[in-house]
């Protein structure tokens, strides 16, 4: 599969403080990835490395298979969404994403019917011709998301791109970014983990400037080999055992865990848990494949506790 980005041993560091050391790392083309960390991990410095505002100390990024980022050679290649985007007031959002389509090199009318695109994705046509002053945070947030699709980059990184917005507007953009899979590469840091494994099929998981894993969603969070179930109280775990003997087992506050060898096959065993528990009287709550991307980061990453010997970053 070839990969819209590549880093290689990418270190890059800020007076005494190690941004990125020795960062390895790929995203998959067209796929939408998570990438994850705490503040301080380096997904910024990460970023800012794709994007060409800071070159690397040591190692080599590779974009869209063209080398490092080149602002001439890769117009239009290329959308950022900065965590904290400004905007210039004194201009509608019509007005803002029209300059921006003529800078890329559109023409007058490719660039009008572009901005009425990425306006939808957005879903803020109603809002299109006032202001950008008189947007709210979640608008003008949503303007910005805008600023970064705009032309159909193949490559888009985006820095919270949820950040500030409602319920309903969180959903429509999900629905709006999921449909740009396999047509665009997008790549999306954010501490809504939950938001991230909704849209993610790959994922990139960072501490402390190191990257600590990578892959496909499906394998991160353990939905290949691990189911949770949500039980009431009456569970044995010997005739589990006994009724799947090469899964393992174990209980604890209510949720059962089983876990199968690489070779497991969990649909056939769900069938042998549920006769077990049925025949047992245990009530089931609830079934989940994998641990969820946000226990995963929390058991690689540590729970409670950022890295703080790194710059305040996001």
């Amino acid at each position: 599969m070839r990969d819209a980005l590549r880093f290689t041993g990418v270190s890059k560091r800020f007076g005494s403080n190690q941004a990125l050391r020795e960062v390895t790392f790929r995203v998959p083309l067209g796929s939408i990835t998570g990438f994850v960390g705490h503040n301080g991990a380096g997904k910024t410095t990460a970023f800012s490395i794709v994007s060409g505002f800071l070159t690397p100390d040591e190692g080599q990024v590779d974009v869209l298979g063209r080398g490092a980022f080149d602002p001439v050679a890769m117009k239009g290649l290329v959308g950022v969404l900065p965590q904290d985007a400004e905007l210039p007031d004194r201009h509608t959002p019509t007005e803002l994403l029209y300059h921006l389509a003529r800078l890329q090199g559109m023409a007058h009318r490719d660039a009008s019917t572009e901005v009425e695109r990425v306006i939808d994705v957005v879903d803020l046509t109603s809002r299109a011709r006032v202001l950008i002053a008189t947007l709210s945070h979640g608008m003008r947030r949503r303007v910005a998301v805008a600023t970064a699709l705009l032309g159909s980059p193949p490559l888009v990184l985006l820095d919270e791109p949820l950040s500030g917005l409602d319920p309903s507007q969180q959903h429509h953009l999900r629905r709006s970014l999921a449909r740009l899979r396999g047509r665009q590469t997008l790549v999306l840091s954010s501490h809504d983990l939950p938001d991230l494994e909704r849209l993610s099929d790959w994922v990139i998981m960072l501490r402390a400037g190191q990257c600590l894993r990578q892959g496909p969603l499906a394998e991160v969070v353990g939905s290949t080999s691990t189911v949770r179930w949500e039980v009431g109280p009456g569970v044995s775990l010997a005739a589990l055992q006994a009724a799947v003997p090469t899964h393992t087992f174990t209980l604890v506050d209510g949720v059962l865990q089983e876990v199968a060898p690489g070779d497991g096959n969990l649909d056939t065993s769900s069938v042998a848990v549920m006769r077990v528990l049925a025949e047992g009287g245990v009530s089931v709550r609830s079934v989940k494949r994998g641990v969820g991307l946000e226990e995963r980061f929390l058991d690689d990453v540590g729970r409670g506790t950022g890295d703080t010997s790194q710059r305040r970053e996001s």
